[in-house]
């Protein structure tokens, strides 16, 4: 089956409805079926997730892409300076 990716503001749409649908007293199997997202999902979302409003968790994730990108540029400028040193170290 292929994963579906879910944006910010879906996931916390789906935490909502999945929240209001407990408090009728439904139990979490029969919410995740009904959202159609494994029980794992919905705990791992809650986790991320829980709490948040919709402009939080679009920052959140704002936040994340800015943090792998850099990471990236930190390990390429690790590599560059790696190498210079050691084309320093061959020449001396």
């Amino acid at each position: 089956m292929p994963r579906k990716k879910h944006s910010a503001e879906q996931i916390i749409s789906m935490l909502r409805q999945a929240e209001v649908e407990q408090s009728k007293g439904r139990s979490v199997e029969e919410v995740c079926r009904e959202l159609q997202i494994t029980p794992h999902t919905y705990y791992r979302w809650r986790k991320e997730y829980g709490g948040l409003k919709l402009d939080q968790a679009k920052r959140l994730k704002e936040l994340e892409k800015e943090n792998s990108q850099l990471k990236r540029v930190v390990a390429d400028l690790s590599l560059d300076n790696r190498i210079l040193k050691d084309l320093a170290r061959g020449n001396s």
